[in-house]
Order: C-alpha cells, then sequence, then structure tokens
C-alpha cells in the first residue's frame, strides 16, 4: 500500500515556535508523517540511517553547522531523522539553536543514547512528543479499502505496515525477530541476545499483568536485576510503558505495584505465537483492554501529556483498569452486556469521592447510565476522547 493515512498528532504549532524530539518505535510512520504532512515546512533534512553520512559526522560534528551555513539557513526548521544514531550533534544542534533561531525537529526510535549522552543538556529548548502505531481515529473510517474491526486489529496490531500487511503472519514475524531482537541487540543495548528473546516472550505473556521481577526472571532463566534492566531498556525503546497505581485511596490500601503493556498488540500476539483470539478466549478481553490502554496512552501524549495514566486495584482485590489523573475512572469489559457484577470495581473507587466521572467500556451497543457509571459502547467511547483532536 502506497497510500497515506494522515495522522492526527499536530506538532505544527510546537515547531513554528520551538525544537522538538519526536520519539516513537520503528515502522509507526514518524518519517512518513513527516514528509507527508509536515514537509512545506522543512528548509533542510537528513536521516541518519545514511551509514556513509552517520561515519563523516562521527568523525566531523560540525558539519552540520557547515552544511546549514552553506545553505544560508536561519529562522527555519531543520529536520533530523534517526537523532540516536549520532548523539555528539546535540552539542551542534544546541549552538546553531541559540546562534541561528533555528527549530529543529528531531526524530528517533530510542531515547536510551540520548539522555546517556546529552539530551537534558538543550534544557528547555526542545519539547518531546511520543509517537504511536495507528489510533482508532486515524482508520476508524474504510482507509486503503480496508474497514476498521476488533478482528482485524487483534489480528495485526495497529503499526501501519502490519496494519496494511498483505502477508501479516511473515511480516509481524519478522517485525518481531529483525527489531525487537537483532536490532536492539545492533544499538549495544543487549549482548545476551537469546536470553533478551526469552524475556520479550515471557514479558508478552505478562502483558497487561502487574509486573513480578522475580517470577518474570525465574521463568526466562535471567537475573531479576537484569529483568529490571531490559524493562527499562523497553521504556527507553518506546517498546512498552509502566502504567503506574493510583494510590491516593483512604478507605481501601492499594496495591504500589505497576502494570506494563507493550506498545501494540500485533507484536504481543507475535511474541506468544498465537492465532488472533475469537471471543471465546481470555486472550480476547486481555486484547480489548490493552486496546483502550493504546488509544488512551496515545490520546494524552498527543493532546495532554502532563496527564498521568493509572491504575487501582486494592489490596481486598476491587480493581478498576484505568484512570486518567482524577477525572476519569475506566473499567474495560469486552462483555456485550453489562451487568452490576462488572460494576465492583467502580464503586468501590466511587466511595473514595476522589474521582469525577466513572465508565465501562464494553461492546454493548448503545450508551446508558446505569446508578450514575456510564456504560458507553467502545466506539462511542473513542468518538468522544478523540472528538475534538483536530
Amino acid at each position: 500500500m502506497n497510500d497515506y493515512t494522515d495522522r492526527i498528532l499536530s506538532i505544527a504549532p510546537i515547531i513554528a515556535r520551538k525544537s522538538l524530539f519526536l520519539f516513537g518505535p520503528r515502522q509507526t510512520g514518524k518519517t512518513s508523517y513527516i514528509q507527508n504532512q509536515l514537509k512545506e515546512q522543512i528548509a533542510f533534512s537528513w536521516n541518519l540511517l545514511d551509514g556513509r553520512l552517520r561515519l563523516q559526522l562521527e568523525a566531523n560534528p560540525s558539519l552540520l553547522r557547515e552544511e546549514i551555513e552553506a545553505n544560508g539557513i536561519t529562522n527555519s526548521v531543520v529536520f533530523i531523522d534517526e537523532i540516536q544514531k549520532c548523539p555528539q550533534l546535540l552539542d551542534e544542534i544546541h549552538t546553531l539553536i541559540e546562534e541561528r533561531s533555528i527549530r529543529f525537529l528531531l526524530i528517533g526510535s530510542s531515547i536510551r543514547k540520548l539522555r546517556r549522552e546529552g539530551v537534558d543538556m538543550l534544557g528547555g529548548r526542545a519539547l518531546q512528543r511520543n509517537f504511536h502505531p495507528f489510533v482508532y481515529q486515524e482508520v476508524k473510517n474504510a482507509t486503503n479499502g480496508i474497514v476498521f474491526s476488533l478482528e482485524r486489529l487483534f489480528e495485526r496490531g495497529m503499526i501501519p505496515s502490519l496494519y496494511y500487511s498483505q502477508d501479516i503472519e511473515e511480516d509481524l514475524g519478522a517485525y518481531v525477530n529483525i527489531y525487537l531482537t537483532e536490532e536492539i541487540a545492533a544499538e549495544g543495548l543487549v549482548r545476551n541476545l537469546p536470553g533478551f528473546a526469552r524475556f520479550l516472550q515471557v514479558a508478552a505473556h505478562t502483558n497487561t499483568q502487574l509486573v513480578n521481577y522475580a517470577n518474570i526472571a525465574s521463568d526466562a532463566h535471567i537475573p531479576a536485576q537484569t529483568v529490571k534492566l531490559w524493562y527499562q531498556i523497553l521504556i527507553d525503546t518506546l517498546i512498552g510503558y509502566e502504567v503506574p497505581p493510583f494510590t491516593a485511596t483512604k478507605k481501601r490500601k492499594a496495591i504500589g505495584t505497576s502494570k506494563f503493556y507493550l506498545f501494540d498488540i500485533g507484536v504481543v500476539r507475535a511474541l506468544r505465537n498465537l492465532s488472533a483470539p475469537d471471543e471465546a478466549s481470555t486472550e480476547f478481553g486481555e486484547f480489548f483492554e490493552h486496546f483502550i490502554c493504546m488509544e488512551l496512552k496515545a490520546w494524552i501524549d498527543y493532546t495532554t501529556p502532563g496527564r498521568q495514566l493509572t491504575y487501582w486495584r486494592a489490596t481486598a482485590g476491587q480493581e478498576v483498569d484505568f484512570l486518567v489523573d482524577t477525572e476519569l475512572a475506566i473499567e474495560v469489559k469486552a462483555a456485550r452486556t453489562i451487568s452490576d457484577k462488572h460494576l465492583k470495581g467502580l464503586r468501590a473507587l466511587r466511595e473514595e469521592n476522589l474521582v469525577k466521572r466513572y465508565i465501562v467500556v464494553c461492546r454493548e451497543e448503545r450508551p446508558r447510565i446505569h446508578d450514575g457509571i456510564e456504560i458507553l459502547p467502545w466506539r462511542y467511547f473513542l468518538d468522544q476522547l478523540w472528538g475534538n483532536v483536530e
């Protein structure tokens, strides 16, 4: 498929006034997004996947300044793709921001090297945004002849190249095997590749669950400290993210352990070597929860990055899947009919009088309110969530 699908993220207002780091996993469409939606604003660009250019820059980072001066570029936007490949450029970038009023649009698939080697030195001169796979709002209508459905989502995930793949099993397997193992090893982040591959499989099997380092270490046959380090690598390379606990409740003590979600459902399915789940399977409900989590995470990152996505679980067992600050408490149920048994966690949390709205996202056909709790079909909920985002 060559047809481009418009993305909902809007960074044009930011780069009109300030430099920006845009981070996201590989093949999520960062470069295509810049080329299709921001190309008119770019005065100069480099792609650091070009090995020859990268070697020249490693030997002489000032080449950036020299080319910009030769082209007479000032008070413009400069686009550099794969910035994590050459962190030493940040010194030159810092200077050019100061001296020539240039705004840099810096794209990368890993925060780890930059954090270690100097991203903070731009202190305040560049904002950061995260880029995600497709979100519902981008593909809810037929795109490239494809109609969105939960079945398609659970089979393919939302990475653009895989969402439109003509051979999903082969392409998804290649993505997992080449990117999630070999490329991370090539970046020098992991040396024990077989151990890391085992860890990824265990992380996929515990996706959406509380992180238990000791159990995961035992299952993957690696030390617990290594498990902690490798989870941090997944976070730094945008392959996954933690959902921390909401612990402000007083009447019921909350569990203090984070949950972990990989960034894409298709990747989880491939790592588990599963077929696409049907409605009768336990994975269907889990994937449905993961889908809503991905949408909430992207919505926060794209609209109000200061907000926090959490979950709540009391030591007595009551649980609410997601909270957005204290604005929304969201329980996700794949059921087609919601009954009182599905509302126990929300009712327990409501007793604390901390959150404004209580919502069940489900597969019922029409929205309704029961006992003050909003019961919303998932499409309706997502339309409301993304409705004011242009």
